[in-house]
């Protein structure tokens, strides 16, 4: 049974190093301290949205609608993926108005607010 490789320690957290390979055909080991690459930082959850978004080749609108999620979700859901891996993320006065469009469109869709409402909080963006 293959397992997956913890990349955080589960005592203290710390990155984890992986001290020997096998060759499952021949069975030949290589022993060492190899580190393990970024992606290992990130965990089940991250690992399994960055696969539907590069499938998706970042394509937001189709990520959202493969999750069930809403925009600013997935960019939250991103943003932890950009910082687990060492990165962080900008943030821009455009983002933050996107955000919030996406936030009108999502209450207008649910049925919070009605469509005059949703004009009007469009245009004050």
């Amino acid at each position: 049974m293959n397992r997956k490789i913890p990349g955080g320690c589960p005592v203290c957290n710390s990155k984890m190093i992986v001290t020997e390979l096998e060759c499952p055909n021949c069975h030949t080991k290589i022993s060492g301290k190899f580190e393990l690459g970024k992606f290992s930082r990130l965990t089940r959850e991250q690992l399994d949205f960055v696969e539907v978004f590069v499938r998706l080749r970042g394509n937001i609108k189709e990520v959202e609608e493969e999750m069930g999620i809403s925009y600013p979700t997935v960019r939250k859901k991103l943003d932890e993926v950009i910082q687990a891996l060492g990165y962080h993320p900008e943030e821009s006065p455009e983002d933050n108005k996107v955000e919030e469009r996406s936030a009108v469109l999502n209450d207008l869709d649910s049925g919070e607010i009605g469509f005059e409402e949703a004009i009007k909080k469009l245009e004050d963006l």
